[in-house]
């Protein structure tokens, strides 16, 4: 070995000796003594910690050139926790924990024990199909089997399980608590099913497994099919990367097809699975955001219809009061109507008619939102009136109150959390000001490591703030956002 690499190793190994034995009194005591900690003490104290969940270490391989592979294998049968030593956990209930509608088991991994196999990753397989990753929590797996789902109750035959050597399928014969293998075509079981024996009492509750909540998808973008096949293809092929990746999740917004994900190399990487593994190729562009318009003061409209064919015609009259409601209203629709001017039947097609116009948008051309509308009058015909007459007739008064009283653009906003290191509390702030965000909090992770900031932000400012904010933070921040209402546009 040269000796410049020499002397980084033996500085890189100090460090992280350092590092464990600092986690250990009596070891940090030695330590400072001059006593050098063996690899067997520090591996010892490291398992320690790792299983206690206090340390999680990160190494690097490349799959493609294999270095480091077996040594990240070595150190993870050394250092990993057993499933004896850490049991896994279950949800029985379909309510939540922390509301008391649910509450947490362990599933101890005993070989002897009742059978409970967790699906915890789905892929796609262009020749095989779908592949379920199966890791037996408890009980034996002894060839194929027949289950329950023990969430939804659905029945599912575990045929022919194997074990995954590269792209090589082993026959699994037996496999105990402990073990993964993988196994085809297990449809109604998405990636966190619970799969039991019918016997089981697990089987008879909704069961699932007690996982950390997931991540919101941060980064979206929306996809143009290239060809004709490929548009034909495209919803079963993002079903089957969902179901592959539940991190992933698909939107439609404005007319768009939107795939969101953890980040940008997250996104790109599902699009690239998704042409090399299903043969459904896209192109991406900007996720458009969906503006909307109300009304800019009060007016007093007709919707009026009229016609004769032969026949039933078709007739009706309503007369709409319509006015600006309050932010995240949606619609408040009002039934005014004396003396039977519009027969009762018919109000419902009314309110219908409306919210037709709502969603074909206003003058602006954006879906109308958060508005008030009060039936006040009409007239209908004995025979020629009808609910499609009416419904026209509620249409037509919300289009020309529209048009008489004017609109106000409004843009859709996002609550926004985002965690960063303490360092950076003043670049992240700073940068929230720049995208007319409303900082509405700050506040301190549970470990005091983090500052946790809130803000209402505008949906258009946060299209790439993911990939700017890790840019602030050095890799260290993330956001979550959710949506948060519409805010008139000053001009």
């Amino acid at each position: 070995m040269p000796d410049d690499v020499a002397e980084e190793e033996a500085a890189a190994h100090e460090d992280l000796a350092e590092e464990i034995v600092s986690h250990n009194d009596e070891q940090l005591e030695r330590y400072l003594d001059g006593d050098e900690p063996s690899a067997a003490e520090l591996t010892d104290t490291l398992r320690g910690e790792v299983l206690a969940r206090r340390a999680v270490p990160v190494l690097i391989a490349s799959g493609v050139t294999r270095v480091g592979v077996d040594e990240v294998l070595d150190f993870l049968c050394e250092i990993a926790p057993s499933p004896a030593d850490r049991p896994a956990r279950v949800v029985v209930g379909a309510g939540d924990v922390a509301d008391g509608g649910a509450v947490v088991e362990t599933v101890s991994a005993d070989p002897d024990g009742d059978l409970v196999l967790q699906v915890f990753r789905t892929l796609t397989d262009p020749y095989v199909g779908q592949i379920s990753f199966l890791k037996v929590l408890s009980g034996t797996l002894a060839g194929s089997a027949h289950l329950v789902n023990a969430e939804t109750g659905g029945a599912e035959r575990v045929h022919a399980p194997f074990r995954l050597l590269g792209a090589e399928h082993l026959p699994a014969e037996r496999a105990v608590a402990g073990q993964i293998v993988g196994a085809a075509k297990l449809t109604a079981s998405p990636t966190g099913s619970l799969l039991v024996p019918a016997a089981s009492p697990l089987a008879q509750g909704r069961v699932r497994p007690f996982l950390a909540p997931p991540r919101s998808p941060g980064y979206g973008l929306a996809l143009l099919p290239e060809r004709s096949s490929d548009e034909e293809k495209l919803p079963g092929a993002l079903a089957r990367m969902v179901l592959a990746d539940p991190t992933l999740v698909v939107e439609q917004v404005a007319g768009q097809t939107v795939l969101r994900g953890l980040g940008d190399q997250h996104v790109a990487v599902a699009i690239e699975r998704m042409a090399r593994i299903l043969g459904v190729v896209v192109t991406t562009e900007p996720v458009a955001v969906a503006y909307g318009e109300t009304i800019a003061g009060t007016t007093t409209a007709e919707g009026r219809l009229k016609k004769q064919s032969g026949g039933h015609g078709q007739f009706a009259v309503v007369r709409l009061t319509v006015s600006p409601g309050p932010r995240g209203s949606g619609l408040e629709f009002v039934d005014s109507v004396v003396g039977g001017a519009v027969p009762r039947q018919f109000i419902p097609a009314v309110e219908r008619g409306v919210r037709d116009a709502m969603a074909q948008g206003g003058p602006r051309g954006h879906g109308v939102v958060d508005i008030r509308v009060e039936l006040t009058d009409g007239k209908a015909h004995s025979v020629d009136s009808s609910e499609m007459a009416f419904r026209t007739a509620g249409s037509l008064g919300l289009k020309a109150a529209l048009e008489q009283a004017g609109t106000a653009l409004l843009e859709p906003m996002v609550a926004l959390t985002v965690r960063a290191p303490m360092d950076a509390q003043g670049d992240v702030l700073g940068d929230l000001a720049t995208r007319r965000g409303q900082v509405t909090g700050t506040s301190m992770s549970e470990d005091s490591s983090e500052i946790v900031v809130t803000a209402r932000v505008p949906a258009c400012e946060v299209d790439r703030y993911l990939l700017d904010l890790r840019a602030l933070t050095h890799g260290l921040g993330s956001m979550e956002h959710v949506p948060d209402g519409f805010e008139e546009v000053r001009s």
